[in-house]
């Protein structure tokens, strides 16, 4: 499945909606990237990793894409809307470890990754977590049970539109019917790094003040095994970015 590239053209969507490199808050993923490399001791190729995947024409985007169906326009949530949080799914690698930094220098531990950022995998290891976080994205979507069978319909078509190949249509086309289970969810994550962009990239595409999804999330964090400083500082940088 190209889950990778798919993933990178929501990431470049959200950049591009938010304005990125602006100074209207917009994220500038290349810099964190870059910045993170210096940190990591990488090389200067990840801020190449971000800008992976084809080009989006970003004003189509604008009359309602792929992000935005995936909020539910049931909901009332338009892009541009302060529930959809671009910046925090444009840089969720990078902020998750910017959080998981943060928590750790707070609470006193070691300074451990225990996993690379997204946006410096490549290969199966980058398809492997595009899949786990565009699961999230999906099932975060639909926490609140709002999204109605055209809905569904409608977010299978803007992830073909952006290249989903068959095997990955009809995963797409699965995830939408599959049961809420914060815990198979979970099992996906294949390090804590990983759980913390799930749980990162799902706050991005919800709405805490909604029961359910509020539920959801906690859930999720539950069955990510995050402390609950964790996840309050991962829905920190979500809302930051936003």
């Amino acid at each position: 499945m190209n889950a990778s590239r798919i993933l990178d053209q929501l990431m470049q969507q959200a950049g591009g909606s938010k304005g990125r490199g602006s100074s209207s808050g917009g994220v500038d993923v290349k810099g964190m990237l870059e910045g993170l490399s210096r940190q990591m001791g990488g090389g200067s190729g990840a801020g190449g990793a971000a800008q992976g995947g084809s080009g989006v024409d970003v004003k189509s985007l604008l009359g309602g894409g792929a992000l935005g169906l995936l909020v539910g326009s049931k909901r009332g949530r338009k892009l541009g809307g302060k529930a959809l949080k671009y910046g925090a799914i444009a840089g969720v690698g990078v902020l998750a470890w910017k959080a998981w930094q943060n928590y750790q220098g707070n609470a006193g531990g070691s300074q451990a990754q225990e996993g690379e950022p997204v946006e410096r995998l490549g290969g199966e290891a980058r398809d492997r977590r595009s899949l786990e976080l565009l699961q999230a994205m999906i099932l975060a979507a639909r926490a609140d049970g709002h999204v109605d069978d055209q809905e569904r319909e409608l977010i299978t078509q803007q992830i073909d539109a952006l290249g989903a190949d068959h095997e990955l249509h009809d995963w797409v086309a699965q995830q939408m019917q599959a049961p809420l289970d914060a815990e198979a969810l979970a099992r996906q994550a294949d390090s804590p790094q990983a759980a913390r962009e799930i749980y990162l990239i799902s706050v991005a595409v919800i709405d805490e003040q909604n029961p359910m999804e509020r539920a959801w999330l906690d859930q999720l964090a539950k069955a990510l095994r995050l402390p609950a400083e964790a996840s309050a500082e991962l829905e920190r940088q979500a809302v930051e970015a936003g």
